[in-house]
């Protein structure tokens, strides 16, 4: 009778072991399978992958804030109400410990209301092709401002971020480019801001082209052809200035009566801009005369033409 005892209990206790093992498989099975149905394949971190541009710039914080003090304490003092470390704080969560290909304008929209501030009439400059012309005569000439003479794009000129899913939520390797994944921290950003600069503008606006691009002065798929020109306000805006600049000794591929310039007349034209073009610029040529004194496009006989 012990006997028959003992084997009964050892009986109840196999079973009793069989059936939690097949508990817990099944478990695991359907934690499996629920996460294959729900995810499908496991996200890679992009922090995995080699992006072909550079990474986040390194102590982006410091950078960011060191120059968002330097402008609203030292360059524009009546800017002294705006809230920096906000400011940080508002570009750090656009993109932090998030896909750098899913950087949406809703994202930086907190960081455009910070940090945005009035742009005097007149003033606004453009660029397309231009840029370090362009931004040698706005340190000359203090009645002009580029994108990148404004708080947001003086914070962020020159520096790179993107995210990371994964710890510390910043990818310093590498970030993607353009043609990588157009949604990407940088691009989303520089498109808003754009546009953000360009509804701002009022009286007359300049913008500054090269002329020695053999492809054409004006672009559709520049950041001046395809975001800015078309939120230019006609309510606002009296007059559109072109400047088609040429490389001192450079090709002169197009002037003011060239191909893309009168592509890009149509389209003011037709947003009922008043526009007028000069070739070579005489105060900003007098620029590039500096680093080459004694060239022929340098010596007092060689004028702009204007063309109204």
């Amino acid at each position: 009778m012990p006997f028959q005892q003992g084997s009964a209990r050892t009986r109840q206790r196999t079973v009793l072991l069989v059936g939690i093992v097949v508990l817990l498989v099944v478990l695991v099975l359907a934690v499996v399978l629920a996460s294959l149905l729900t995810h499908g394949k496991p996200e890679v971190s992009p922090k995995m992958m080699k992006w072909k541009d550079r990474g986040t710039t390194k102590n982006l914080q410091e950078v960011i804030l060191g120059r968002c003090y330097s402008y609203v304490m030292a360059r524009y003092p009546e800017l002294g109400d705006k809230d920096c470390l906000k400011i940080w704080e508002s570009l750090k969560h656009a993109f932090i410990y998030k896909n750098p290909c899913n950087t949406t304008s809703e994202d930086y929209q907190p960081l455009m209301e910070l940090a945005s501030h009035p742009i005097p009439c007149n003033k606004s400059l453009f660029w397309s092709k231009t840029k370090d012309l362009a931004h040698r005569y706005t340190k000359s000439n203090q009645n002009f401002l580029t994108l990148e003479d404004t708080l947001l794009g003086y914070m962020t000129d020159t520096v790179s971020w993107c995210g990371d899913p994964s710890a510390p939520g910043i990818n310093y390797e590498s970030c993607p480019k353009r043609s990588e994944c157009e949604s990407n921290p940088t691009s989303v950003f520089w498109k808003m801001a754009s546009k953000m600069f360009a509804e701002e503008a009022c009286g007359v606006v300049q913008v500054m082209l090269n002329g020695s691009i053999e492809a054409g002065a004006f672009r559709s798929n520049s950041i001046f052809g395809s975001i800015e020109v078309f939120n230019l306000n006609p309510d606002k805006v009296s007059a559109v200035h072109i400047w088609l600049m040429h490389d001192i000794g450079g090709p002169q591929s197009e002037s003011c009566s060239g191909h893309s310039i009168m592509m890009l007349r149509s389209i003011l034209e037709e947003r009922n801009f008043t526009i007028t073009c000069e070739d070579n610029y005489r105060p900003v040529q007098l620029l590039q005369c500096v680093q080459n004194p004694d060239h022929t496009d340098c010596q007092p006989c060689a004028n702009a033409t204007a063309a109204p």
